[in-house]
C-alpha cells in the first residue's frame, strides 16, 4: 500500500486483491499471474509428497496416526469413486485422479487461513508486495481445473465410444436420429458441456473469494483501533472456524464432480 495512503477498506482489499502478473508477449491480452501458479505448483508437489512420504513408510503392523490419517482418506476417497464409476476399475485412473483433485483443491483452499498481512511481510522480505496466496480465488485456477476434467471427459468418451460413437451421440442424443434433429441435439451437448465446466469452475471460485473477501474486511476491522482489533479478532477467529466447512466442502464437491462428469463420458446414450 502506498505510503501515506488512508486505510479504507477499499484500498486495503485492492492492494491485497492485486496480482503479481507477468504478460506473455506484447500487449496485455495473455497474463500470467505468476502467484497462483507458483503457489498451485508448489502445494500440489507438497500435498504428493506428504502422501508418497506416508506411504513409503507403510508398515503391514499397527499404523500410526500419521499412516492412519492417510489410509482413512484413501479409504473416504475411493469409497466416493465407488458409489459413482460404474464403468471399470476405478483403481487404474478414477480414484488416484479422484483423490489428487481432492488434496490439491484442499490444500490450495486452505491457504486461505494465513493471515493475509503477515504473509505480505514475509514476502516482503524478497521484495515481493504483491502476492494473491489463494490459487482458488483466482478464476484462472479454477477454470483450468475445470477445462482439465472437460479434457479428460471428452478423452474418456471418444475412448470408451470411438470417435464415430462419439460423433453419433453429439449429433442423435438426445432428442432422436433424425437429420433435422441434429442440429438441436449438437446445440444440446455443446450447451450441457460448456454449463458444467462453467459451473464447476465458478462455484469453487465463487465461494472461496467470497470467503477471503470477508477475512479482508475483518483484517481491515482489527486495524481501526483497540475496539476493532478486538472484535475484528473475534468475529476473525469465528469466520476461520466456519471457513473450514467452506475449504473441506467445496474440495469434496470439486472432486466428486470430477467423478460425476468422468463417470458420465462412460455412459452410452
Amino acid at each position: 500500500m502506498a505510503a501515506g495512503s488512508a486505510l479504507t477498506p477499499s484500498n486495503y482489499i485492492e492492494h491485497h486483491l492485486t496480482f503479481l502478473s507477468k504478460p506473455v508477449g506484447e500487449g496485455q491480452f495473455w497474463v500470467l499471474h505468476v502467484d497462483s501458479l507458483v503457489t498451485s505448483i508448489a502445494l500440489g508437489c507438497i500435498g504428493l509428497g506428504l502422501i508418497w512420504w506416508v506411504i513409503k513408510g507403510a508398515t503391514a503392523g499397527v499404523p500410526n496416526r500419521r499412516q492412519a490419517f492417510v489410509e482413512l482418506l484413501i479409504h473416504f476417497v475411493d469409497n466416493q469413486a465407488k458409489e459413482i464409476f460404474l464403468h471399470g476399475d476405478r483403481h487404474r485412473f478414477i480414484a488416484p485422479a479422484a483423490l489428487t483433485v481432492f488434496v490439491w483443491v484442499l490444500l490450495m483452499n486452505a491457504m486461505d487461513w494465513l493471515p493475509v498481512d503477515l504473509f505480505m511481510v514475509l514476502m516482503g522480505v524478497i521484495g515481493v508486495h504483491e502476492w494473491r496466496p489463494v490459487p482458488t480465488a483466482d478464476v484462472n485456477t479454477t477454470f483450468a481445473l475445470s477445462i482439465t476434467v472437460l479434457l479428460l471427459s471428452l478423452y474418456f468418451g471418444i475412448a470408451v465410444k470411438g470417435l464415430g460413437g462419439w460423433i453419433h451421440e453429439m449429433f442423435c442424443a438426445p432428442f432422436g436420429s433424425n437429420p433435422l434433429l441434429w442440429p438441436f441435439n449438437f446445440l444440446f451437448n455443446l450447451v450441457e458441456y460448456f454449463s458444467k465446466t462453467l459451473s464447476h469452475s465458478l462455484r469453487l471460485f465463487g465461494n472461496i473469494y467470497a470467503g477471503e473477501i470477508i477475512f479482508f474486511l475483518l483484517w481491515v476491522w482489527a486495524a481501526t483501533g483497540v475496539v476493532g482489533t478486538f472484535f475484528g479478532f473475534f468475529f476473525g477467529l469465528g469466520w476461520m472456524i466456519f471457513h473450514i466447512l467452506i475449504i473441506v466442502l467445496q474440495a469434496y464437491i470439486f472432486m466428486m464432480l470430477t467423478i460425476v462428469y468422468i463417470s458420465m463420458a462412460h455412459e452410452h446414450h
